[in-house]
């Protein structure tokens, strides 16, 4: 028996999220006395998924899937999991896994559970945590099909180095052409992403305008963050709506989520919530984000940006 997990990929590099699920899956795997098989799609740089726990990689090299498209992926799957009689599948908390996720379910007849944040605390009944009603609160739920689908919260579990010698199979899949076709992909390059993003740095209205996001850029380069903004401001063309978050948006993760200028508006704060460390910088010490915020500083943002920013470059330069 075998747990499959489906580790994304992007320029032959798997992501932190695969890792992430790998992380989980290799963990869920000692905890059930399973080995780990990893599914790679068009990539065949294995460094990091020997790294971090996979015992045995499925190596997939199809033009076909140059393009995700949700049924023939789902498809993919279906197949190995049928041939390697699979009975558990992990997938991350992406865009791409959850549309997938949800597709693979009603296929494979199984329960899918997503934005799960910790192992199951019992195998038989098998039993998850999960978050909730836009992440304010958790539920624990059983598992009861006979496969199961489990998408892993973005940074709720981590990353863990657990070196492997794993076999590497190459097979060859038929896929069915399908009726969606796909024109254009616009990427985001040469910045850390959102999904990606251990610290996001956020800009609303309170900027006044896009001649001000340099305060936003320079600020998240100094920590290696990602840059994003509310809904007004990519509503407002300051922004592209690739960087808008919240619930109508991008939902972040981050273990460091940096607001500056946003009031918090509750579909803002919905999309925000499984952030670990909140901070808001607002002139208006009525605004909501405050009660939803761990830190808080009431003041100009013109004046305690730049001057966050020198303490960076402070520090930096010590280092």
């Amino acid at each position: 028996m075998s747990i499959l997990i489906y580790t994304e990929s992007e320029n032959n590099e798997f992501k932190k999220s695969a890792l992430e699920a790998l992380s989980y899956g290799k963990a869920l795997g000692e905890k059930m006395g399973e080995n780990v098989t990893c599914l790679s799609i068009n990539s065949n740089n294995f460094n990091s998924l020997k790294q971090h726990g996979a015992d045995r990689i499925i190596d997939i090299q199809n033009q076909s899937l140059e393009k995700f498209i949700v049924k023939n992926y789902a498809e993919v799957i279906h197949q190995i999991v049928i041939s390697e009689s699979i009975k558990t599948i992990i997938l991350s908390s992406s865009a791409n896994s959850k549309y997938l996720g949800a597709y693979l379910s009603g296929k494979l007849e199984s329960a899918y559970m997503s934005n799960v944040i910790e192992l199951p605390s019992e195998i038989n009944p098998f039993l998850v945590k999960r978050t909730c009603y836009t992440n304010k609160a958790f539920s624990t739920t059983e598992i009861k099909s006979e496969i199961k689908i489990i998408s892993v919260s973005s940074n709720s579990f981590g990353i863990i180095e657990n070196v492997t010698d794993p076999d590497i199979k190459k097979i060859d899949v038929e896929i069915k052409s399908s009726d969606l076709k796909i024109k254009k992909i616009d990427k985001q390059t040469g910045a850390v992403t959102i999904a990606d993003a251990d610290i996001v740095v956020s800009g609303g209205r309170g900027l006044k305008g896009p001649e001000n996001w340099h305060l936003i850029e320079k600020l998240a380069n100094l920590l290696g963050a990602a840059t994003a903004c509310s809904k007004p401001v990519s509503d407002l063309g300051w922004r592209p709506h690739s960087e808008h978050v919240g619930q109508t948006g991008k939902p972040v993760a981050s273990n460091l989520y940096i607001a500056i200028g946003i009031s918090g508006a509750i579909q803002h704060l919905a999309g925000i919530n499984s952030s670990k460390v909140k901070v808001v910088i607002n002139n208006d010490p009525e605004a909501p984000f405050f009660k939803a915020a761990d830190y808080g500083i009431v003041g100009d943002a013109f004046e305690v940006v730049p001057e966050l920013i020198q303490k960076l470059e402070a520090r930096n330069n010590n280092n």
